[in-house]
């Protein structure tokens, strides 16, 4: 009888999931890939509270297009795939701010025009690189456990950085949000926070794409930001639900990976959106 690889790497007892649990934390892949994905999902469930009630939800998906790029010039100069990748992420967070600002383009119109250049370039790449292959398709689609050592400590410590800069200018991110007119006459650099923002954004999607893949990583950012609005009813309480909610995707949607021998990537978007759909029919409930 044939077996799969993953039967290989982790033999699945489908009549017997208390053993699969017990076999769950025998495998260290298994834990890094737990560390790392709690640690990237509070940072993309933090920041995308703000991203969503800045009306930005959608410079996760541009970004994306953009980290294709950057993984695909990584692979084709044999570079570590996930530094190319923050890097050119980061310089195109920079482009569509100055888009902007020089065009006088909105918004999803910059994104827009970055993420397809992104995307053009990430094609040509791919189909000029020899051996793109698998490690191509990993990202794509995400591969959490597979997440490499350094890669999960890479993970923990830009998660914290992006988690201790929201935390630092928290208030002016507030005033930003919520009332930019205002921020702007209190002498609150605005143009300078909008590009912090960009940047962090950037920053968790590079993060995201090793979790749940370059297709599907915006859904880490938006699902759990948009599950904790639902119920919230202050601030505070918006990031405390989505950080919830972005936590129990990861850990239910790698143990339900594990147990059902599923891809992780879908299982952990899957959980997110049934917890948004239990968070919108309690608010339609309490209303």
């Amino acid at each position: 009888e044939m077996c799969s690889p993953a039967d290989i790497l982790f033999p699945i007892d489908i009549k017997n999931p208390r053993a699969n649990m017990d076999a769950f934390f025998t495998y260290g892949f298994l834990e890094r890939a737990l560390l790392g994905g709690i640690f990237i999902a509070v940072a993309c469930a933090v920041l995308g509270v703000f991203l969503l009630l800045r009306k930005d939800a959608m410079i996760g998906h541009g970004l994306s297009h953009v980290t294709f790029a950057g993984v695909a010039l990584g692979l084709f100069l044999q570079m570590m795939p996930l530094a190319v990748a923050l890097a050119v992420s980061v310089l195109a967070s920079l482009g569509i701010m100055k888009l902007k600002e020089s065009a006088g383009l909105y918004g999803d119109t910059a994104i827009a025009i970055v993420s397809s250049l992104g995307m053009a370039l990430g094609i040509i790449l791919a189909t000029l690189s020899q051996n793109f292959g698998v490690s191509l398709l990993n990202y794509l689609f995400g591969e959490i456990l597979a997440i490499e050592p350094l890669e999960v400590w890479l993970s923990m410590v830009l998660a914290a950085a992006v988690v201790a800069v929201v935390v630092g200018y928290y208030r002016k991110f507030m005033s930003l949000t919520f009332d930019r007119e205002s921020a702007q006459v209190s002498g609150i650099r605005v143009r300078r926070l909008d590009t912090l923002i960009t940047i962090l954004a950037s920053v968790t999607i590079v993060l995201g794409m090793k979790v749940v893949g370059i297709l599907l990583v915006s859904a880490l950012i938006v699902i759990p930001a948009a599950a904790g609005l639902q119920l919230a009813s202050n601030f505070k309480t918006a990031i405390v639900l989505s950080c919830g909610v972005g936590l129990v995707s990861v850990i239910v949607g790698l143990v339900l990976a594990f147990v059902l021998d599923l891809p992780a990537s879908g299982t952990i978007v899957l959980v997110g959106f049934f917890l948004f759909g239990m968070f919108f029919l309690l608010k339609k409930r309490k209303k």
